[in-house]
């Protein structure tokens, strides 16, 4: 590579730093009146506007279908090559550990127990029946969705187009043209950046206090926000080594996580005692779910009886869109070799089946512990008490539980390394005015980031905000995402009738 291709884009580099660290200054100098400023604009975009987001989520899955039904664009290769650069088990694992971060562990323990609060989950009929069917809802074909059809779009540019840029800006070259050369592509860039840091810290800030939790209590010290952060530093070094030897070292990974989560969902299926209620309960309320899936999509509680739509639905629907800055690119660059068909059947089939493994089988041991031995994780919730709290109550009901908690946190750390090393990856190649699709970012540029990605989620941490307001962080970055989404889209179909004219 030329100097001139190997230029950095400080622009692209600083700006959402500069951005980052102003917000850490106003999360941990004025706690309360950040979170006051987010819910308010939480309730505009999630609540006023709130149907923006669904209408992505169903025109992207639609999209996708489209496309893999349809020979001319199914068929495309993606890259000269005999061969796809990984293997199938390989390719599966990557795209599964490396887009679901550690909280799929946290909201597998927990969700149901969220869902069984609720208002509108008792009018449908009950906990049993609907709170696992909403954690299959929010976590299926709606949510994958979004890193399909950008993965597609990705992938084409990389790898049939060979574009030297790797970033949403070049994917909207096909419909603006060279205004993503000035200012609009820095705009589309830093929106883009920003959106992969808020959706990395509201993850951090979810799913790390389990840890130190479930440390706490195998070790028997107390929990503080210290020691929160000292395990999100842990997480930095392990993340931080493994991307400085690139997609090789993310590989490796990325087994050992696969390994790790199968471990876990072993013990918690053969050894917790409920195989039989967690196989029947996943059956049904899998079941439910395809049965009622049109009317779950287009749900929105328009005289607002119970919020549930806005408070959950929308929020997960903006919590994937934002993730689609990074993680459908880091699919896109290990796909070279596939069709395009494979990259959409692949993405889909990959990704539910793991997050169906875990919801269906961590998310159902509780959900019995709940309903059949009076664990009242529900209860515990809507009094006040942790999520954390409560997710220790049902692994205290496990055989040897403090394993089962050291296994958990291990898998944690894995998932989180695996995602971040992703994310990490993808952000590195934005700071290059030009990249090939074959090289990799340089270590200094990875580290930069790796240690960037772990500064808001401690602002977070420090602030103390509720669920609540962490919803609203993600909801308010999606917004911009999902516009940048449509673009994306449109350019990819434009891009390809041109080349389709080409050849």
């Amino acid at each position: 590579m030329t100097t001139e291709k190997r230029e950095i884009d400080w622009a692209t580099m600083l700006i959402p730093f500069g951005i980052v660290i102003a917000m850490m200054a106003v999360f941990m100098i004025a706690p309360e009146s950040s979170k006051s400023v987010v819910d308010t604009m939480r309730g505009f975009f999630g609540d006023t506007i709130g149907i923006y987001y669904p209408l992505i989520a169903i025109g992207a899955v639609l999209c996708s279908l489209y496309i893999a039904l349809t020979p001319k664009y199914g068929n495309v290769k993606l890259g000269n090559t005999d061969k796809p650069a990984y293997s199938n088990f390989k390719w599966g694992t990557m795209i599964f550990t490396s887009t679901m971060a550690a909280d799929i562990m946290f909201y597998s323990l927990i969700e149901w127990a969220l869902y069984g609060g609720e208002q509108h989950v008792h009018e449908l009929g009950g906990t049993q029946m609907w709170a696992p069917t909403f954690t299959l809802f929010h976590w299926g074909p709606l949510a994958w969705g979004f890193y399909v059809i950008l993965a597609v779009c990705f992938a084409f540019m990389i790898h049939v187009r060979q574009r030297q840029r790797q970033r949403f800006s070049e994917a909207c070259r096909p419909l603006l043209g060279d205004k993503v050369d000035g200012f609009w592509g820095k705009v589309i860039d830093v929106t883009a950046i920003f959106a992969i840091v808020c959706a990395t810290a509201t993850t951090f800030s979810l799913a790390t206090p389990l840890l130190t939790n479930a440390m706490g209590s195998v070790f028997g010290f107390e929990p503080t926000t210290a020691i929160t952060i000292l395990v999100l530093l842990l997480i930095c070094a392990v993340y931080t080594i493994t991307v400085l030897f690139g997609i090789s070292g993310i590989s490796k990974l990325a087994g050992i996580c696969s390994y790790l989560f199968f471990a876990i969902l072993l013990y918690f299926l053969f050894l917790g005692g409920e195989t039989g209620y967690i196989i029947e309960t996943g059956f049904q309320s899998f079941g439910n779910m395809i049965q009622n899936f049109i009317g779950l999509s287009t749900y929105m509680d328009p005289l607002r009886e119970n919020g549930f739509a806005q408070n959950w639905t929308v929020y997960y629907w903006a919590y994937w869109l934002v993730w689609c800055v990074a993680t459908p690119f880091f699919i896109a660059i290990i796909s070279k070799g596939r069709t395009i068909r494979n990259v959409v059947w692949g993405s889909f089939g990959w990704g539910l089946a793991g997050t169906y493994l875990s919801f269906i089988i961590l998310g159902n041991y509780g959900l019995a512990q709940q309903m059949k031995h009076g664990v009242d994780a529900i209860g515990h919730i809507g009094a006040g008490g942790e999520m954390y709290e409560a997710i220790l109550m049902i692994f205290d009901t496990l055989p040897l539980p403090w394993l089962a908690l050291i296994l958990l946190t291990i898998t944690m750390i894995a998932f989180y390394s695996t995602t971040l090393d992703g994310i990490t990856y993808v952000t590195s190649s934005y700071s290059y005015k030009q990249i090939a699709p074959d090289e990799e970012p340089s270590r200094k540029i990875r580290g930069f980031w790796s240690i960037m990605l772990i500064l808001l989620p401690i602002a977070l941490l420090f602030a103390q905000n509720s669920l609540y307001s962490l919803q609203g962080v993600t909801i308010i970055a999606a917004f911009p995402v999902g516009i940048l989404l449509i673009l994306i889209v449109i350019s990819f179909f434009k891009d390809f009738k041109s080349w389709s004219r080409q050849k």
